[in-house]
């Protein structure tokens, strides 16, 4: 299998939440296209199917892609609000790493599992400076110093799992493999229930990444890994600049204009066929605004590592 490191730090397993006994509440945050949503609906439809009372919130109207983006999913035999207090969640799944840190605080304190993937999406209102390589303003806080605030916590690259598959968006499915360690369904029926959920070309890749993020987490309990002390941080070197590319789909582009309009750096424009092109590259600094912003998945930038 090929999985991204993770850290957990707990001894033991926290306790699955039981129904029998109480109110189950999820909470799934992450930012705007990175399919929180999707994962607050299978879980809703999976406790549906089971015959529990389920109730789900969400709030993601006008995020839009890279804003903030939560759903409540609380289920068990008699939920009356669709909303979790603060400190009363049992499983809070975070897409990006930052909004994981944000809602932690509504997080059972002792018993509270943290899932988590460490991708780091900073918004452009963040970049002071948009040069490449430029320091960002974004949380500092290490995966060992999170931790070590949570019962049990499960933290790592799911985005480069589900890349490593051929479909980096299906992050959100590696996340649910992980949650569904957390609750007491069968995977048989997890996987029923994300086959009918997404498209059927993505069938086989989603559940492969279901499999693989339920795979991680059983591993890691099985090690019982606990995260190092931090290492001190050495000196920063001078690096070379990324290397900037821009790909676009010319028949995804729907021609709204989005991107151009909302471009930092003015570096986009429409052509004679109202098909978007990268009319400057020197100009552009990969803060992937375009590619968040754009509602039909035609532009991805490709910030690579140079020597």
């Amino acid at each position: 299998m090929n999985s991204a490191p993770g850290l957990a730090e707990a001894t033991a397993p926290a306790p699955r939440p039981d129904t029998a006994r109480a109110t189950v509440n999820v909470l799934i945050a992450g930012v705007g296209g990175q399919g929180v949503i999707m994962i607050s609906k299978v879980l809703a439809e999976l406790c549906r199917q089971r015959g529990d009372a389920v109730k789900q919130s969400e709030v993601h109207g006008m995020a839009k892609r890279g804003g903030p983006v939560f759903s409540h999913v609380r289920y068990g035999r008699e939920v009356w609000s669709p909303t979790i207090p603060r400190g009363e969640a049992d499983v809070l799944v975070a897409l990006e790493w930052a909004e994981g840190l944000r809602w932690l605080g509504h997080l059972k304190p002792v018993h509270g599992i943290f899932i988590c993937d460490t991708r780091r999406i900073v918004p452009p209102f963040a970049c002071l400076d948009r040069r490449p390589g430029a320091s960002l303003r974004y949380s500092g806080e290490s995966l060992p110093e999170a931790l070590a605030h949570v019962g049990e916590g499960y933290a790592f690259d799911a985005t480069s799992v589900a890349a490593a598959l051929g479909n980096d968006r299906a992050a959100n499915t590696v996340l649910l493999g992980a949650l569904s360690t957390a609750l007491d369904f069968a995977a048989a029926d997890w996987e029923a229930v994300i086959a009918a959920a997404v498209p059927p070309k993505t069938v086989a890749v989603n559940l492969e990444a279901f499999r693989r993020g339920r795979a991680h987490v059983e591993e890691e309990r099985v090690r019982g890994h606990r995260p190092e002390p931090a290492a001190p941080v050495a000196a920063a070197q001078p690096q070379a600049p990324p290397a900037i590319r821009v790909e676009i789909t010319p028949a995804w582009c729907k021609s709204c204009d989005i991107c151009v309009k909302l471009c930092p750096e003015r570096c986009l424009s429409l052509n004679a066929d109202r098909i978007v092109e990268l009319s400057d590259p020197a100009a552009c600094t990969g803060c992937r605004l375009c590619e968040w912003l754009c509602p039909d998945f035609a532009i991805r930038v490709h910030v690579e590592a140079t020597t």
